[in-house]
Parts: structure tokens; C-alpha cells; sequence
């Protein structure tokens, strides 16, 4: 068994990769966003300044990393971001579309739309609540570092938490990022198991755990 980076009463972190340290499969539910599998290397924002322009995603080059966790997630219901530049998981159940705002996205400046959206993968089963809109509209994030932007896949922890109110049980995010999906389970009063490969993350993800729930922010 792996010593965790962090834990506290509701959620255990651990750094080094999810498919060696696997304890996030003893899980319920599992919400997270994997590398897309394209190779992404981030621009650092419209203002060219964040301290992770030029860098690349761990383990993005294919879906590999997507692939096996969902082979050893089995048929637990899951929710898992994705883009449509890959091909989907097998056994999608639905897609939701994450609107992300008229300020995101460059993509191909040769055509006049941009690709500000992103996809979430429904899988399994075991979900409740009210039946709502497949498109996730008014949760945005920073633009950039300056306006408080610190990953370049971020989620907001408005989605996060409409996402997670969705299911029921325990939230496994092996690849946490800095921890949004983390905070959003803790907020909303359940556990979690995080993995996050980049140690420079986990620190980040730490920080906003022992902050308590009071963190609003829109940090993924």
C-alpha cells in the first residue's frame, strides 16, 4: 500500500502514477480528465505568460492512460472529460458538452469558430437527480496566471460540484490535476481518493484541502 501526499477526514491523496498506485479503485464513482490523448502543449493563455507555457501534458501523447484506467474501472458508473479530436471510450452512455465561453479557444484560425468546448463521457450506471441540460453552460475559468489560472486543463469547481452531486458514494480522480474534483467532493460533504502524477500539482492540491471548504475558486 502507498503512503498518501495528503489526507484528511474526506479525501486521501497520492503522488506517483494511477495505474501503480491504485488504491483509487476501491472507489464508488469515478470523475476525472485524463490526458486527451493529442499530444497538447500549452501556449500559456492570450497573455503568453503562465508558468506552464510551452509544457506538455504527462502520458498525452495516445489514450492509453484513459484506456486502462477505464479497463480496470470496469462498469462503475464514471464521468470523464474528453475531446472530440480522440475517439470516445467504448461504452458511452451519453455526451455532455462543457460550454466553456466565448473567451476560450484559438484552435484553427483558418475557420470562424472556435473550439471552446470540451466533452464528458457518461459511463455506467447509478446516477441521480433532476434531468437537466446535456450542455453545461456558465461555468468558466481564468483566462490566464494572471487572473488566477494554475493548470492548463482546469476545471471550474462550479462544474466539478454540479458533476459530483450527480452520484452517490465515494469519488475516485486518479488524475487529479490540482485537485478541483477533489475540493468539489469535499465541499459537498463525501470522499475522495486522488492520484496526481506532477508532485509540483499535488503541492497545489494539498494547500487547497487543509484551506477547508471555503475555496470557491475556479482552480482544476
Amino acid at each position: 500500500m502507498s503512503a498518501p501526499y495528503y489526507a484528511d477526514d474526506r479525501v486521501t491523496l497520492y503522488h506517483g502514477d494511477c495505474r501503480e498506485i491504485t488504491e483509487w479503485l476501491e472507489a464508488d464513482v469515478l470523475v476525472t480528465d485524463p490526458p486527451y490523448g493529442y499530444s497538447h502543449r500549452s501556449g500559456g493563455g492570450p497573455r503568453g505568460n503562465a508558468s506552464w507555457k510551452g509544457t506538455e501534458i504527462a502520458n498525452d501523447g495516445d489514450t492509453g492512460v484513459r484506456d486502462w484506467m477505464l479497463d480496470s474501472w470496469g462498469a462503475r458508473p464514471a464521468l470523464v472529460f474528453g475531446s472530440w479530436k480522440r475517439p470516445r471510450p467504448e461504452g458511452v452512455r451519453a455526451v455532455l458538452i462543457w460550454d466553456k465561453g466565448g473567451h476560450a479557444g484559438m484552435g484553427d484560425l483558418s475557420i470562424p469558430w472556435k473550439p471552446n468546448f470540451e466533452e464528458v463521457y457518461v459511463l455506467g450506471s447509478g446516477f441521480k437527480g433532476a434531468r437537466d441540460s446535456g450542455v453545461l453552460s456558465g461555468y468558466h475559468v481564468p483566462a490566464n496566471e494572471a487572473a488566477g489560472r494554475v493548470h492548463p486543463h482546469e476545471k471550474p469547481l462550479s462544474l466539478m460540484c454540479h458533476l459530483i452531486a450527480k452520484t452517490t458514494g465515494a469519488i475516485a480522480d486518479p488524475c487529479a490535476g490540482s485537485g478541483t474534483g477533489l475540493v468539489a467532493a469535499k465541499q459537498l460533504g463525501r470522499t475522495a481518493i486522488g492520484v496526481e502524477l506532477e508532485e509540483r500539482y499535488c503541492e497545489v492540491i494539498a494547500r487547497r484541502l487543509s484551506q477547508g471548504i471555503l475555496d470557491f475558486g475556479g482552480i482544476a
